[in-house]
């Protein structure tokens, strides 16, 4: 199956929970754990639907466990970042 969006969508979605998450109390740590199962059934169960989500996969495809938990962290700032700047903007 294709995951069809772009980027900014894509990095849109992901920001927008994860700033939810943080909203509703949840640990950091909870939100890295989500965010790296999420990682694993994106992997499994999607295409790449553009560049930047077909690398992020190869990345992921890469990396061990522990290299797979940063990367899916390091997405989940990235994104959260984006709707921050989002927010400042309007």
């Amino acid at each position: 199956m294709e995951l069809e969006t772009t980027w900014h969508k894509w990095k849109h979605f992901l920001g927008t929970m994860a700033k939810t998450a943080e909203r509703i109390g949840l640990s950091d740590r909870t939100v890295e754990d989500a965010s790296y199962h999420l990682g694993e059934f994106i992997a499994r169960h999607f295409d790449p639907g553009n560049r930047e989500q077909r690398l992020i996969k190869e990345l992921w495809d890469e990396g061990n466990k522990e290299e797979r938990r940063v990367l899916a962290s390091l997405i989940t700032r990235v994104a959260e970042k984006s709707i921050q700047d989002d927010n400042d903007r309007h």
